[in-house]
């Protein structure tokens, strides 16, 4: 089974079986991801679902995936991305400005980016993005968590197969990781 299908389920209060029925009835089986995504989100629309974009992405993509349209990874383009996510001690400004650090000196990063990275932000979240090798994006970003810490999210997109998202992933998982053993102890 799909292992989005749970999760959709679950946030939706709607069993897979209504999903399908609803995809049937909109004949989802016809239409491109975006088009699914638009009659998801106005069926979800005042339901209290939050956020509301990412669950009609959810639905979505467990759908194409459902119906092998696309497999694990795979975005509406045919490309791939992957992240690896992390929670820290560490305030949402201070793990970029730590991470901003980390990243030039990193055999890994350095060698796996292009061109010079661009940091900006908000109050919800700050992303550093750069391309990469290959015509790749990288995106890392630090997300605040409730309880005044954040998580880094770091992901690669436009990857051209599968095995090269495996291969990105297991990679990005061991930066994170040196990374974070870079981070002062928590007080």
């Amino acid at each position: 089974m799909n292992s989005r299908i749970g999760p959709v389920e679950r946030a939706t209060k709607r069993s897979w079986d209504e999903w399908l029925a609803f995809m049937e009835r909109a004949g989802a089986s016809e239409l491109d991801h975006k088009a699914i995504a638009v009659k998801v989100f106005y069926e979800l629309e005042g339901t209290g679902i939050e956020p509301l974009g990412w669950w009609t992405q959810a639905v979505t993509t467990a759908y194409e995936q459902y119906i092998g349209r696309r497999i694990p990874g795979q975005r509406p383009d045919g490309t791939f991305q992957m992240s690896v996510s992390r929670s820290t001690k560490l305030g949402m400004p201070e793990l970029m400005e730590a991470w901003v650090a980390f990243a030039p000196a990193d055999e890994f990063v350095a060698g796996a980016i292009e061109g010079e990275p661009k940091v900006s932000g908000t109050e919800r979240r700050i992303t550093w993005r750069v391309k990469g090798a290959g015509g790749s994006q990288i995106i890392v970003t630090s997300e605040p968590k409730p309880n005044g810490t954040a998580s880094l999210i770091a992901a690669q997109l436009g990857l051209p197969s599968p095995e090269l998202n495996d291969e990105a992933r297991a990679s990005w998982t061991e930066a994170v990781a040196r990374f974070l053993r870079t981070l002062p102890p928590p007080r």
